[in-house]
């Protein structure tokens, strides 16, 4: 026992652990940046597929508004299977490892892509061509319901104490980066074929594509190594990780910091998801823009995401997580009118800086600012469990459905985009509010078996 722990032992404080070796926390960083760079770029390809493709190509019968409700809500359905795929994988996750979940995940998600491309169409299936993209969504969304938060928990679990929201706001980047990757595939394959030739065949090769990336992450994620916060408990309790059940655990000792970050992630979801997925389709359907610049703007604001991601999450180890995350919230509180103002003076600039910075804000604030928080609110028992079984509901009602509840708000109020804005600046007062009743967590003692709240 070296000096510095012998002394923490002695006053009865929490033992220092080691410093995380490079080599490994390199590779946890890679594996987590990958990963979520894959589920990202799956989202953007079926979001971008959904507002310009999937209307015409599955739904062909149906009026435009119509027929873009309709995709939006294949896109939504993969939301209702997140918090079904987090309350499987979690389960497992607590008691096999966080390292288990991302190398599952990552095969469904990439497979579940690949296969969208091989779907047939309306014209020619029928009725039933839709429905297999429901299921393949679906399966996507399974996949996805424990991929972020799986990073999220072994990124925080591996990094040093002083610097967990740096390296946890890494999943963030990733998001950014796979936007970036999905969006351009589009503004690539829109470039490159003429808009008969992308309707009829182009769109699968897009979707295709994804197996470059899955390939790529299962490469990087085979050889890295388990958190060591869960190595930890798990020496210290083996018996207790392998027969307990983590989701009743989360139910009968967790509810405070899972109501915790449902609230706080409500408002930070449905903002980004209204400009990941929505605005792409406000742009060509009620702006008029075309469909190049619609992607672009998308591939814009992710790159602003990412930049923004690592410096909050560098600056919530610096000032606390909670001034951070409040700061975002207000942010989101009023600039959704800002946005939709600057998008309709139909100036280049205005429609690039209304989606781009409201993108950067919402998403980075959403992951950069607060990856680490969401996980050192819980304890050690039921960490993983809570994180993803919290934020994927929230993801699931906030998040998914986001596109469809504009698009819904939008044909009822003719192409009016004030009721958006509305639904916008609430979602982010609740997460305002739950954040002020929220405690500051940066550099807790992540092994600890109690919660932020002290139960």
């Amino acid at each position: 026992m070296d000096n510095v722990t012998a002394r923490a032992a002695e006053a009865g404080a929490p033992a220092a652990r080691p410093p995380a070796e490079r080599k490994p926390m390199r590779r946890a960083v890679w594996a987590s940046l990958i990963g979520t760079v894959l589920e990202q770029y799956d989202m953007v390809l079926f979001g971008t597929a959904s507002a310009l493709i999937f209307n015409k190509v599955f739904f062909p019968e149906a009026s435009p508004a119509v027929g873009l409700i309709a995709s939006f809500g294949a896109y939504g359905v993969g939301f209702l299977a997140r918090p079904l795929g987090g309350l499987f994988f979690s389960h497992f996750g607590e008691k096999l490892g966080r390292k288990w979940i991302l190398v599952t995940t990552l095969f469904l998600m990439g497979a579940a892509t690949f296969a969208i491309g091989l779907l047939p169409t309306y014209a020619a299936a029928g009725i039933v061509a839709p429905l297999l993209l429901v299921l393949c969504r679906l399966l996507q969304g399974f996949g996805a319901g424990a991929e972020q938060t799986g990073a999220i928990t072994l990124l925080t679990e591996s990094a040093p104490r002083e610097s967990r929201g740096r390296y946890a706001s890494v999943v963030a980047v990733g998001s950014g980066l796979g936007i970036v990757l999905g969006g351009g595939a589009w503004t690539i394959a829109q470039a490159l074929l003429s808009p008969d030739a992308l309707l009829s065949w182009g769109w699968r090769i897009v979707f295709f594509t994804s197996v470059f990336v899955t390939i790529t992450a299962y490469v990087i994620r085979r050889r890295m190594r388990e958190s060591p916060v869960f190595e930890e408990v798990k020496r210290n309790d083996a018996e207790a990780t392998t027969a307990r059940a983590p989701m009743r655990e989360l139910m009968r000792e967790g509810k405070r910091p899972f109501l915790t970050v449902l609230g706080m992630t409500s408002g930070t979801m449905f903002n980004g998801y209204v400009f990941l997925a929505f605005m792409s389709a406000y742009l060509a359907t009620w702006q008029d823009v075309d469909g190049v610049v619609a992607s672009n703007v998308v591939v814009v604001g992710a790159l602003a995401t990412a930049v923004a991601a690592f410096g909050l999450g560098t600056l919530s180890d610096r000032v606390g997580r909670r001034p951070v995350m409040l700061g975002v919230a207000a942010f989101l509180l009023v600039y959704p009118p800002i946005a939709f103002l600057l998008i309709g003076t139909g100036t280049t600039f205005g429609v690039y800086v209304g989606v781009a910075l409201g993108f950067a804000i919402a998403v980075a604030g959403g992951n950069g600012a607060h990856a680490a928080y969401l996980a050192e609110l819980f304890g050690s028992r039921n960490r993983l469990a809570g994180v993803t079984l919290a934020r994927e509901l929230s993801s699931m009602v906030a998040g998914g459905f986001a596109p469809l509840v504009c698009s819904a708000l939008i044909a009822w109020a003719v192409g009016s985009w004030w009721p958006i804005a509305v639904v916008m600046s609430l979602t982010a007062l609740i997460s305002l509010l739950t954040t002020l009743s929220a405690p500051e967590t940066r550099g807790r003692d992540l092994v600890d078996e109690k919660d932020a709240f002290g139960r």
